[in-house]
């Protein structure tokens, strides 16, 4: 328990005080966001704003896990290390695609195959290293085999499990950044499933088939530390979330988005919840069904489901306030990770 509140702790200070001094910097160096002309008007109004906040919450976050670990005297273990540079990874990929749209002043940043094979490559070297690296019982930070509360079914080998692991990458990073639409709500939309995670990992500690073996106990290499990384992430992006909070001071660009969505599908991937996770973050998989629906109703039929896609722009044009949509759609990452927390512990209530 202490590393996770020593990771959080220094990770939300260094957060903190690190994003104003961003700002500062960012500012006089020009780093402003650029506004697709076709968005909701009101967003014209944000042109300027400081991007590539992701820097700091994704600098924050590993120190504060450095930092539990150098007090503690413990080194990091293969699951965190691997989870780490899963989202740091996917980071420089969303860097890149920041720089390019400040240095070319405009809304679109690497070209759409470019920022996929970053992606496809940051993914499949994390696809091939998590089913490496067994621990003493021979227990690696993934297997070959598709879980939900816990790993389930026959392997399906490495190159399915390659493809799947790949599919939860791109997917969810690119959900993540599709829910960064408005001030604050991808920062507290992730925050709540990271939260989560974070009680998986202590709860997968506690009832580990390596300190008492039973009917519900859980093969998961690394729990702890799981919840450590969860920990620091969630506490840089606390950091984070009071300046980016309406109205933003920064915003986190791609840099931050495809970070964080690495992170959840990384800590879904080796705390063996892959499929809990489409329930835990059910707000990005219901922002990304509306882009899906929206695409594919237009191409079939020529006519919009929505008045615009992703699902939160849709409820601006309808003329919600800003801040009324970011604070309702908080609620409902909340009850979503609250509905996926209810399945995870649900296999230890007593039967009838």
């Amino acid at each position: 328990m202490r590393d996770i509140l020593i990771a959080a702790g220094v990770a939300l200070l260094l957060s903190m005080l690190g994003t104003p001094l961003a700002i500062r910097l960012f500012s006089r160096r020009g780093y402003g966001q650029n506004i697709r002309e076709e968005g909701p008007s009101g967003h014209h109004e944000k042109r300027g704003t400081p991007t590539m906040g992701g820097t700091v919450f994704v600098i924050a976050a590993l120190i504060g896990f450095a930092c539990a670990h150098l007090a503690t005297f413990t080194p990091p273990t293969a699951s965190a290390v691997l989870v780490l540079f899963l989202m740091t990874g996917l980071a420089t990929v969303g860097f890149l695609d920041d720089f390019i749209k400040i240095y070319k002043q405009r809304s679109l940043g690497l070209r759409s195959g470019a920022k996929a094979l970053g992606q496809l490559v940051v993914g499949a070297v994390f696809a091939v290293l998590v089913v490496r690296f067994p621990n003493a019982y021979s227990i690696t930070p993934a297997e070959t085999r598709v879980s939900f509360l816990r790993d389930f079914g026959p392997s399906i080998g490495i190159v399915m499990f390659t493809i799947w692991v790949l599919i939860m990458i791109v997917g969810f990073s690119n959900a993540v950044n599709l829910t960064d639409g408005l001030d604050g709500l991808a920062s507290g939309a992730t925050g709540v499933v990271l939260a989560a995670y974070v009680l998986i990992g202590n709860w997968q500690l506690r009832n580990s088939c390596l300190n008492q073996l039973g009917p519900n106990c859980y093969w998961v290499r690394d729990p702890l530390d799981l919840a450590v990384v969860a920990a620091a992430v969630l506490g840089a992006l606390v950091g984070f979330l009071w300046w980016n909070a309406p109205p933003a001071k920064i915003f986190m660009g791609d840099t931050g988005s495809l970070a964080l969505g690495g992170v959840l599908a990384g800590l879904a991937i080796t705390t063996r919840t892959q499929i809990l996770l489409f329930i835990l973050a059910g707000l990005c998989c219901i922002i990304t069904a509306s882009v899906i629906i929206q695409v594919g109703f237009f191409k079939m039929t020529g006519k919009r489901v929505f008045r615009m896609a992703p699902l939160q722009h849709h409820f601006e044009l309808a003329g919600w306030a800003e801040t009324t949509i970011v604070v309702r759609f908080w609620l409902i990452a909340v009850l979503c990770a609250a509905a996926g927390l209810g399945l995870f512990y649900v296999e230890w209530m007593p039967k009838a």
